[in-house]
Formats: C-alpha cells, structure tokens, sequence
C-alpha cells in the first residue's frame, strides 16, 4: 500500500484551500479565521467620477441604460475600438485594477458604462463560451472565483458587511501569494476558474512554489444577461516543482463544497453574473454588488 507522505511544499496549497473552506464555515457565524483581524477595509465597488465624462468620449452621446440592447451602428465600431485601448491601457499600468488611483478608478467605471452601452452582441450571456483571462477588476481578483461569489450570495444583503470582512481577512492572510493568472472556462452548462498563485516559503526564502486553485460550478442562462451558477468543488494542481506535481496528482485534494453549502444552509447558493457587454475578444461581467471584472478571449 502507497504511503502519502505531506511534505511543507504541497501543504502550502492545501492550508491555502483549507483557509478557504474554514473562513466558509466561520463567515456564517461571524467568527475570525485563526483570529486574523480584518485590515482596513478596502472598497469593493468604485466611486463613480465626480466630474463630467472623464474619457475622450461625451457620455450624453451614447444612448441606453445598464441593459442588454445591440448596438447596429457600424460607425461605433471606432469608438468600441478605441475604449477597449484605453480601458487596456490601464489595465495594463494599474496591474489590472490593483493599483489604480481614484482617478483611474473612475476613468475606468466610466469607460466600462460606455461599453455596455455600445454592446454589440445578442444574449450575451449565452455567448460566452471559451476561455477567458482576467484583464481589469474593481475589487480583489479572487472574487471572480465562483468560491467567494458563493459566500457572498449565501451571507444575503443584511449580511454584506460582514461578507466583506471575510474577504479583508482573506486577503490579509494570503499577503505573502501572489496571484498570477485569473482564467475562466466557459462551456453551456459549466464554469471553471483557475486562479494562479505564487506561495513564499520562508521570509528572504528565494524559492517561491506555484500552483492553481481551481473552482468548478454549474452554469445556467436565465435572460439575455444573466447566468445562474452553483459551485460544485474546489482543488489544486500544478506546480514549478515536480515532487508537488507528484503529490497533488496522487492525492487530488478536493473540497466538496456544494456538500458544506448542503449541511449548513441545505442548498446550493444560486450566484447571479450578469454580463453586458460582449465582442469577439473582450467580456465584461459584473457580481451581485455590481463589482466589474474585464475578461480578455485567451
């Protein structure tokens, strides 16, 4: 009989996965994973800019509210082309969000509304299938992961405040990962995200030892915009360091987290996504607290 042996390589990633699921148990009872106090709390939703149209582009001349409608006019077309350059324009010296000043922060809200207006897709949210990155958020990248959209859905709107504390504590107790790529796989019934992490071993340590946390969760199209997913399981795979890939192909630590959702609420949270803006390379999604996540076609 094989013996697994948890060397400290791998069991970074499953403490990280373990974190996970405890701060899912503790957030319902509003207690303090391994009594981390929450930093300052950082602002999950952009302010909208306070000043009239801050981009090169007047506001008052693109008709529509926040709802799927297509836009026909092939002339628009430019003006699509020319948003999305500096919507990745800042994406790109912003580290994806991550950094962006106030005033980037509403360059950005404002360059995302006029997308949405000037959408050219049908149904997008029945369109989006194929893989996708994450190229700009206005909150914490791993709130695109189906995980912690589930949290927040299954902790209601009374609940918000605290919800949003889980997430500070979550983000303070995973300083030291960086996060890599954000990837998302879209099929017709099915969601899969990949969140890349880099872990430090030890302070001053040089070795820094990657994985992906990888989320699934069902996918169901409601309206023109709006999916319905249900988380199914989160795991770990991968690694820069073959006796990790060794052990997580052997082990595959899964975390049946439709199961946990099961025991303690006695159902699934259903997670709204709703999509109002799609093209041929870019996506534009926002959560239930109307956070934006940019996708980029991979």
């Amino acid at each position: 009989m094989k013996i697994l042996t948890l060397t400290p390589f791998p069991l970074l990633f499953l403490c990280k996965i373990a974190f996970d699921a405890r701060l899912l148990t503790h957030a319902f009872s509003g207690g303090d994973p391994g009594g981390i106090g929450a930093r300052g709390s950082k602002s999950a939703l952009f302010q909208f800019y306070t000043e009239s149209d801050p981009s090169d582009y007047d506001a008052a001349d693109l008709t529509g509210e926040k709802s799927v409608a297509v836009d026909e006019n092939e002339a628009d077309s430019i003006i699509r082309d020319d948003l999305k350059r500096e919507l990745l324009l800042l994406s790109s010296v912003t580290n994806r969000g991550e950094y962006a000043s106030p005033d980037e922060q509403n360059i950005i809200v404002d360059i995302v509304a006029q997308l949405e207006a000037l959408n050219p897709t049908a149904d997008p949210a029945s369109n989006c299938q194929g893989e996708w990155d994450l190229a700009l958020s206005s909150t914490q990248f791993f709130r695109s992961s189906p995980f912690f959209q589930s949290i927040r859905v299954a902790m209601g709107e009374n609940n918000k405040a605290m919800a949003e504390n889980a997430f500070d504590i979550h983000d303070r107790a995973t300083t030291a990962s960086r996060v890599g790529r954000v990837r998302q796989t879209i099929s017709d019934t099915k969601l899969l995200s990949e969140v890349e992490l880099e872990v430090g071993l030890l302070p001053g340590f040089p070795i820094r030892v990657k994985g992906t946390v990888i989320t699934s969760a069902t996918l169901d199209v409601v309206s023109p915009e709006t999916w319905e997913t249900r988380i199914i399981e989160t795991h770990v795979k991968g690694s820069n360091i073959p006796i990790i890939n060794e052990f997580l192909d052997d082990a595959r630590f899964e975390i049946p987290v439709s199961n946990i959702y099961n025991t303690l609420q006695g159902q699934v949270p259903v997670v709204p996504m709703k999509t109002f803006y799609l093209d041929e390379g870019v996506r534009i999604t926002r959560d239930i607290d109307d956070n934006i996540f940019v996708f980029t076609r991979a």
